[in-house]
């Protein structure tokens, strides 16, 4: 494991940079600052994963004696970031980490390979060394640039399931790594097990005149936040079945022009947040009172004032899917409509 600090006395880290609740309504975090937002993207990925590599069982090993490889230390699904590199992962030498479940996280840009360590929680908070900081996506997600944002969540997601995932859902047993740690093996009944992914739909709903954007406001958050509708997909249901469903449990909203719009993986533990615009039938709605305690049709202009933090309802934070969709709703709309945009980021 890393030392409280997160590395051996006398060793510094560096960064290296290579330039929910899903249930309800969806907040990842409020918006408060000036930073990046998420961006929404059908850009081919950012971090070489060299999966090519996965299949030579000497590779983490080989790799952990390279001089030349960093490592990224996952803990209590937090990743450090480095203070002074403007939201840079922290890559660390190897040697700077003792106990841990390993894995290839791939190559950085300039070709320098990077293991993923997935270590133990400290005793002590881990916001303790004032010399470093650990992150979360709540906390950072919207600090850093597109290539680090990929490499930050794959580690929190690779990492939480690498420490959760122990032994056999099916036996019992304890597992073993493979695939450098992109799978474990049941010795006691032949299973192999992989990092899962839990799809989650989440929906921006617009009126029939597409002047209007429907909001909701989870029970957890008491009124102070509302957001676009989310989901689980159950058992048997197709995305679109789980976007007609939970809109009409939650919100009582027939839905057409139902379509895909991009998607975040959300970690939290294992979630796909898979985002999409729809167009309701009519105005009606009906909140069901349990998770939604209350729906509301919103402007246009009271959509650019609650993103420019002015109200009249709070917004989730930069670093989700949920407030990208309520932005390019309101600058769609505005840029049609000829009206101010929003001045936040």
């Amino acid at each position: 494991m890393l030392s409280r600090v997160g590395l051996h006395p006398g060793r510094h880290a560096h960064a290296t940079p290579a330039h929910r609740q899903t249930a309800g309504c969806a907040a990842e975090g409020a918006a408060a600052h000036d930073s990046r937002e998420f961006r929404m993207s059908d850009e081919r990925e950012l971090l070489d994963r060299t999966a090519e590599l996965r299949g030579d069982a000497d590779v983490i090993d080989r790799l952990r004696a390279d001089p030349r490889t960093r490592v990224v230390a996952v803990r209590e699904g937090r990743v450090r970031l480095d203070p002074e590199g403007q939201g840079a992962v922290v890559r660390v030498p190897v040697d700077a980490v003792d106990a841990a479940d390993w894995a290839l996280l791939g190559r950085d840009a300039d070709g320098t390979p990077l293991l993923l360590a997935s270590v133990a929680a400290e005793p002590d908070t881990i916001d303790a060394a004032p010399d470093e900081s650990w992150f979360g996506l709540r906390d950072a997600g919207d600090r850093l640039a597109a290539s680090e944002f990929e490499l930050f969540v794959t580690a929190i997601a690779l990492g939480g399931w690498l420490a959760e995932s122990r032994f056999c859902s099916s036996c019992g047993a304890q597992l073993e790594l493979r695939q450098a740690g992109w799978s474990r093996w049941c010795a006691g009944c032949s299973r192999e097990h992989f990092p899962r992914t839990d799809p989650a739909v989440i929906v921006a709903v617009e009126s029939a005149d597409g002047e209007r954007l429907l909001l909701g406001a989870n029970a957890t958050w008491r009124g102070r936040m509302y957001s676009c509708f989310a989901g689980f997909v159950e058992a048997g249901e197709s995305l679109e079945h789980t976007i007609h469903r939970e809109l009409f449990e939650e919100a009582g909203v027939r839905l057409r022009s139902v379509r895909y719009v991009s998607s975040q993986p959300w970690p939290y533990p294992r979630s796909l947040m898979i985002g999409f615009r729809a167009v309701a039938v009519d105005d009606r709605t009906e909140a069901d009172g349990e998770e939604i305690i209350d729906v509301r049709w919103l402007t246009r202009a009271e959509i650019g004032a609650a993103l420019a933090g002015d109200g009249p309802v709070g917004l989730p934070g930069e670093a989700s899917i949920a407030r990208r969709l309520i932005r390019d709703w309101y600058e769609e709309r505005a840029g049609a409509g000829g009206g101010e945009r929003s001045t936040s980021r």
